[in-house]
């Protein structure tokens, strides 16, 4: 991954958006996040005490949401400065509760074994190229409490034509990924072979929901997307 060009594409994208339309607002896959895991542990699975790690935490909506909501603390990371000095803004009112930091993900953390109970990690990880998810994952299963849960969203290649031709006329050279014509960054996108293979070993699957089908001429033709409940093996 090209972490200047990332980093550039960002920053621009958080001062004037022309890819993305960003919101404050919390996501709507966090929203319903929370009710299935109020309903399967309990109202108080979100409250003072628990912390939240949000990788590629943009401006800080979700986490923000989070302390606001339920009281939680945390910490996000995001290699924008822009998007980071956005999060620092909107949470002043919640003082050294929740932090944000400049950082690559790619990066070890900088937190203790054990310290999270939930991570965030919705549309940043395929960012990450295939060495760098093996840091990554090592650092998210070392950083989770034994029973931490991860939310987990990304690219879905299952039936997506257009990431298809994507990685054949724009392969980045590692399985699964290409360099974005327009974006100029490294993408990955997952199949359900590697979603099994990186996470099965080491996380239970507690839900999986993806989105339509594409079609290369049809409705609907935005790209396909995949998100999963995990929680930490013990």
């Amino acid at each position: 991954m090209n972490k200047k060009r990332l980093k550039d594409f960002w920053n621009k994208e958080y001062k004037d958006p022309e890819f993305f339309a960003l919101s404050e607002k919390v996501s709507a896959d966090l929203e319903k996040y929370i009710r299935f895991m109020q309903r399967e542990f309990g109202d108080d699975v979100f409250r003072p005490g628990v912390f939240v790690l949000d990788l590629g935490c943009g401006n800080g909506r979700n986490l923000i949401y989070l302390a606001d909501r339920f009281g939680v603390s945390g910490i996000g990371y995001d290699i924008s400065e822009e998007a980071i000095k956005q999060a620092q803004k909107s949470s002043a009112h919640l003082g050294d509760r929740v932090q944000f930091a400049v950082r690559s993900i790619s990066e070890p953390l900088p937190l203790p074994d054990a310290s999270v109970d939930l991570i965030l990690d919705l549309m940043s990880s395929h960012f990450l190229a295939e060495s760098e998810r093996e840091v990554y994952r090592a650092e998210m299963l070392r950083v989770l409490t034994p029973d931490g849960f991860l939310l987990f969203k990304s690219f879905y290649a299952e039936g997506d034509v257009h990431a298809r031709k994507l990685v054949a006329k724009h392969g980045a050279g590692e399985k699964n990924a290409y360099i974005h014509p327009r974006l100029k960054v490294y993408e990955y996108v997952w199949t359900d072979e590697a979603i099994a293979e990186y996470f099965e070993p080491h996380f239970i699957k507690l839900k999986e929901e993806t989105s339509h089908k594409h079609f290369s001429k049809g409705r609907p033709n935005k790209r396909r997307s995949i998100i999963c409940y995990f929680q930490k093996r013990p």
